[in-house]
């Protein structure tokens, strides 16, 4: 069965008008129009709605039982497809999925869902580990927030720019780079552990050595900055990584902070979303929230360092 769901404005109308005249002018058609929809609505329901009584119509018994419903279903109808719709966003009640690289989880990953906690306490977080291979999930709408170091080439995927951040070193304390200058050929010629989902011995840091004739060795990828930072911390490896967002997991595990003897390319973070969210006052309070909590990353004073080249965590 095919339904025009006009229909139902002018049921809703000739309900409440109780005439075909008055639903006609209520809807702006004209009264053939709207008798010849009465006509449409009496096959559909196969039932007469108004009928006859002297010089007025009245409501059948069904039409008097099926009004109500008829007009809440309008109701909704116009609220759904309204350009301007009212969100009551104290009291929201939704599910996202935010998912961010794992640097940028640890670093205010606690920070976002406490945000959100306190403003909108019926607002449940999904942080998800990244997957091993890209994937569309924000197209399909499986995700609602991603973080990426890369601005999208797809059309239809927005972004922001929320920050920009540097790469610093991270070695153990007492180790041998600690001591002295650190020069361009020591630092090539010290063991390193890249951070690689995918598991690649080679990234951006790579080509701006050989651009200087240099070549260092990468003993390890490890999948997670954590585990990168804790491969550091128990070994000679040397991992370099953004400064802002590894700061306070340095600091915790007690690294040393060293700065690179060679200008290395900043690291930029967007936050990326899909089109349909563009006028969704939800997904909007989530991305100025989001953007907020991450922009402190970089706002936050840091620690004065205790060595022209280097910052011991406490």
């Amino acid at each position: 069965m095919q339904l025009d769901l006009n229909l139902l404005t002018a049921l809703d109308a000739l309900l409440e008008e109780g005439s075909v005249a008055g639903a006609a002018a209520r809807l702006h058609v004209t009264p053939p129009a709207m008798s010849r929809s009465l006509g449409r609505i009496r096959r559909a329901t196969g039932d007469q709605i108004l009928v006859r009584t002297g010089r007025t119509m009245v409501p059948t018994t069904r039409a008097l039982a099926m009004r109500g419903q008829v007009h809440a279903l309008v109701e909704q109808a116009r609220h759904l497809l309204s350009a301007q719709q009212e969100l009551d966003l104290p009291a929201l009640q939704r599910v996202f999925t935010v998912r961010w690289h794992d640097a940028l989880t640890a670093a205010c990953g606690s920070a976002l869902i406490s945000a959100v906690h306190r403003q909108r306490p019926g607002v449940r977080l999904r942080l998800p580990a990244e997957p091993g291979t890209d994937d569309a999930e924000l197209r399909r709408g499986e995700v609602d927030l991603e973080s990426s170091t890369s601005a999208p080439t797809l059309p239809d995927i927005r972004h922001r720019l929320v920050g920009t951040d540097r790469l610093v070193i991270a070695v153990r304390p007492g180790h041998p780079l600690v001591e002295g200058p650190l020069s361009l050929e020591r630092y090539a010629d010290a063991d390193h552990v890249t951070v690689s989902r995918r598991g690649r011995l080679h990234d951006r840091i790579d080509d701006a050595l050989t651009a200087r004739g240099l070549e260092r060795r990468v003993a390890a990828a490890g999948p997670t900055t954590a585990f990168a930072l804790q491969l550091a911390l128990d070994t000679d490896l040397v991992v370099t990584l953004p400064d802002a967002v590894t700061r306070t997991a340095r600091d915790r595990l007690g690294l040393v902070t060293l700065q690179p003897p060679l200008p290395l390319p900043h690291v930029p973070l967007h936050l990326l979303w899909h089109q349909r969210h563009d006028d969704d006052r939800a997904h909007t309070w989530l991305r100025e929230t989001a953007a907020e909590t991450v922009r402190a990353l970089f706002t936050s004073p840091t620690t004065p360092e205790q060595h022209p080249t280097c910052r011991t965590g406490n």
